[in-house]
């Protein structure tokens, strides 16, 4: 499923954290991995150096810490039977990111969510969320330091039945196989929409009643995916806000791993994926693999 997994880098500790979870993901995939470090082109300019010869020297210097930022990761797989590719490029950070992953057929992104930021270093926070919305192969999102975690033991899958979730629902439950993981299928209703939209009325059951009806589809679909791959499942409909559903979830069954679409149904009919999903990565204290 990933042949290749880029981990981009700034030399920061979100940057460590999300290569050791890129490392999990090689190791149980037997991929091989991309390090590349983005020299921010807006953080010097040829034109200047022409008249400030110190412009020349910064650049250098950007790129000296770049080389080390690579260099540090790299030498986290050293004693591991993991093929490691390093790079350093200069342009704009998630643009040259991008251009990577389509150079190098890049199957998966493994990213921070926070990193260095300042003209010194400039490649995750922001720069992340551009390329989770813009990335046409799935992003796998971290915010915290590095841990010890070696395994998904626990794999969320939230789910609005649309064809965009399909695809992180196939991501979901083939990592779960790799980790021998029981696959937790969440969908949710949210109830706020009703709020703004409805002062209530006899009609309003009846709408909820259709609409966690098509939320059990959506889970029974999920379920009868990982029936056919034979691992353990477990279902869920909830009413509620999605985002703080999920979260709340993620605490309750200490979930390790977060799957779900950057785009799904909005509105009254079904309101789950898009900007839910830009909260959890910014906010979940799990790891958030989006598939767009």
């Amino acid at each position: 499923m990933y042949d290749t997994i880029l981990v981009p880098t700034d030399g920061s500790d979100g940057a460590e954290a999300a290569a050791r979870h890129g490392l999990n993901l090689a190791t149980a995939f037997d991929s091989q991995i991309h390090l590349l470090s983005v020299v921010d082109e807006r953080s010097y300019s040829s034109a200047l150096a022409d008249l400030n010869p110190s412009i020349g020297e910064q650049r250098e210097v950007f790129e000296q810490q770049a080389t080390e930022a690579v260099g540090r990761l790299e030498e986290l797989f050293s004693d591991l039977s993991v093929t490691c590719h390093t790079a350093v490029e200069h342009g704009i950070p998630h643009e040259a990111i991008r251009s990577y992953i389509a150079e190098h057929d890049i199957d998966l992104v493994s990213m921070g969510t926070h990193g260095r930021t300042g003209l010194d270093r400039l490649l995750l926070g922001s720069v992340t969320e551009r390329v989770v919305r813009t990335s046409d192969v799935p992003v796998l999102t971290t915010r915290h330091e590095p841990d010890d975690r070696s395994n998904y033991d626990r794999i969320l899958i939230p789910t609005d039945g649309s064809e965009s979730a399909t695809p992180a629902v196939d991501h979901g439950i083939g990592i779960a196989e790799q980790f021998d993981a029981t696959v937790h299928a969440l969908s949710v209703i949210d109830t706020t929409a009703f709020a703004v939209a409805y002062d209530g009325g006899p009609g309003i059951q009846t709408l909820l009643d259709t609409l966690e009806e098509g939320c059990k589809q959506a889970v029974a679909e999920v379920e009868d995916a990982c029936e056919n791959h034979n691992l353990d499942v477990v279902t869920e409909v909830v009413r509620g806000t999605p985002y703080r559903t999920i979260q709340e979830y993620v605490d309750d069954e200490g979930i390790d791993l977060i799957t779900m679409g950057t785009h799904g149904r909005t509105g009254l009919e079904r309101y789950l994926i898009g900007s839910v999903t830009e909260r959890i990565v910014r906010t979940s204290d799990v790891p958030v693999l989006t598939v767009r």
